[in-house]
Formats: structure tokens, C-alpha cells, sequence
């Protein structure tokens, strides 16, 4: 799943390449993924890209005649840069910008569920969308001063479930929050409204530090084109079953329709092994 540090990356990657480029046409071969209708795709044919940039997890793409761009990756989306524009129709597709020199950009998204999307608003109307007009501060470089952090998590709901929400804060996925809980030493089903202002202190630090450790080691590898599947960087999400790197204890983990939750149990829940979600009432 493309989060806040795949998505940092594939931007800085993808804005280096393509300022000043111009888009000779657009095309969206999904009819779900498209949604909007005014001002329409073709709009963008005989812009020029003036950059890419990040909020969360979204990338926004500023044209000429002060257009935007909006997509969302999803968990299956990747937005990839090619040399050869398609020759035959690729069901993964769902948005094409075709550029000069017939390199084009793709959207294209792996898996059944067809969630990715795109949108293209005026410039004046970025901000008022709904997808950025509820989005919460960023969680990386800067997240929320410890006491705004506080308050964002001051709820009964788990870490696990708080961090992810980009209505507390924007960037944090399924893998990342894995790894932030497991640095910060917090259970995943801790309450946000048990935390000490210490442990907040702790856990925007850990934060900051797995994200921009995900950055960093992405940005030292990573180069165009990028390949459909990214190798994860990632210390403990989806390592169960292999040795804490901290402790060495058996990573366990919490199974769920359609992702697991790895922790450690000798530095997150006291040693106790998280059995079932539903019934697990673990808190360190």
C-alpha cells in the first residue's frame, strides 16, 4: 500500500522528470476512476506540468491555466512513468497522460477492487475539496506539536485505528503504523485517551523517525521507472513469526480480512499474545 513515505518518494522522483513537460492528451480508460466532469480531462491537453507535489497520501499535479490534478493511490495504485506510451490497452490503467517524446504517465492500479481515483479541479477549488478539506495535519516532517497530538488522540478508540485515520493525521497507513507502535513501545490497542503526555512525546518522535527512516532508504534506491512492486523497508510489519530486531522475540501478529497487524509482545503487550481482535483488551 503506497503511503506517506512511497508516495514522498514517487513525487520527488516524478516532479524532477516532468516540470515543464507538456501534455499532449489525457485519457481515463476506468470510468470509475474519474471523478469529475467540469473542467473535463481534455482541459488538460496543451498544458504544461508546472510540479508535483504531496498531502498525506494524494498527489496533486499543478498544470498551466491554474489546474489541479488529484489522485489517490489506494492500496493498489502505483503512478509510473514510462518510456513507450501503451501499445495495447492495459486493464490496469486508469489515467494516461500523454506526453512528448512519447513517454507517458500512468495511473495504474493492481487487484480487483478498481478503488484508485482521480479528480481535476480548478486550482481555487483544491483546497474545498473534500478529500484535503478534511484532511488532518501531516504526520511527517512536521506532525502536531505534542499537545495538539494529545487532544487529536484523546479518544476511546485504539492507536492502531487513530493513526491510520487521516481525519487525526494525514500519511500513516496499515505498514507504517506497525512499525511507529512497535519504535514507540505502545500496544496497538492501547486507548488514545490512556496515553501519558510522555508516551505522546515518545510516539511523535517514533513518528517522525520511522517515516523519515522509510524516506531515506527509499530515496537512496528508488529510480525511474519504477517497478510495479516496491520493496517495503519496513522492520516489523509482516515479519511475524521472525525475531523482534529489538528483542529478538517471536513478532506475533493479528489477522484481518484483508491485512495483518504485527507487533512484538515482550515490548508492546507486556508478553501477552493478542489471540483474537474481537476479544483482545490488551493495553500496555
Amino acid at each position: 500500500m503506497p503511503e506517506l513515505p512511497e508516495v514522498e518518494v514517487t513525487v520527488r522522483l516524478l516532479d524532477a522528470a516532468l516540470r515543464g513537460e507538456v501534455i499532449e492528451s489525457a485519457l481515463s480508460p476506468s470510468v470509475n476512476a474519474l471523478k469529475t466532469f467540469d473542467p473535463p480531462l481534455q482541459a488538460l491537453e496543451g498544458a504544461t506540468i508546472e510540479g508535483l507535489r504531496r498531502r498525506g497520501k494524494l498527489v496533486l499535479v499543478d498544470v498551466s491555466g491554474d489546474l489541479t490534478l488529484l489522485l489517490h493511490l489506494m492500496s493498489a495504485g502505483r503512478l509510473q512513468l514510462y518510456p513507450k506510451r501503451a501499445t495495447l490497452r492495459d486493464r490496469t490503467s486508469r489515467l494516461l497522460l500523454r506526453l512528448s517524446g512519447d513517454r507517458e504517465l500512468r495511473l495504474r492500479e493492481f487487484g480487483t477492487r478498481q478503488a484508485a481515483w482521480v479528480k481535476l479541479l480548478r486550482r481555487e477549488a483544491v483546497e474545498e475539496d473534500e478529500s484535503l478539506a478534511t484532511l488532518a495535519p501531516e504526520a511527517w516532517p512536521e506532525p502536531p506539536p505534542v499537545d495538539e497530538l494529545t487532544t487529536r488522540l484523546g479518544s476511546a478508540r485504539p492507536l492502531h485505528a487513530m493513526l491510520r485515520d487521516q481525519r487525526v493525521i494525514a500519511g500513516i497507513g496499515r505498514t507504517w503504523v506497525d512499525d511507529i507502535l512497535w519504535a514507540a513501545e505502545l500496544s496497538p490497542f492501547k486507548r488514545g485517551d490512556d496515553l501519558t503526555r510522555e508516551e505522546v512525546e515518545v510516539l511523535q518522535a517514533s513518528i517522525v523517525g520511522e517515516l523519515g527512516r522509510a524516506i531515506e532508504a527509499y530515496d537512496g534506491t528508488w529510480k525511474l521507472p519504477l517497478p510495479d512492486k516496491q520493496a517495503k523497508v519496513a522492520r516489523i510489519h509482516a515479519h511475524q513469526g521472525e525475531p523482534c530486531p529489538r528483542c529478538e522475540t517471536t513478532l506475533e501478529a493479528v489477522f484481518y480480512e484483508d491485512y495483518v497487524m504485527t507487533y512484538c509482545p515482550n515490548d508492546q503487550t507486556d508478553g501477552r499474545i493478542l489471540k483474537d481482535r474481537r476479544l483482545s483488551r490488551l493495553l500496555k
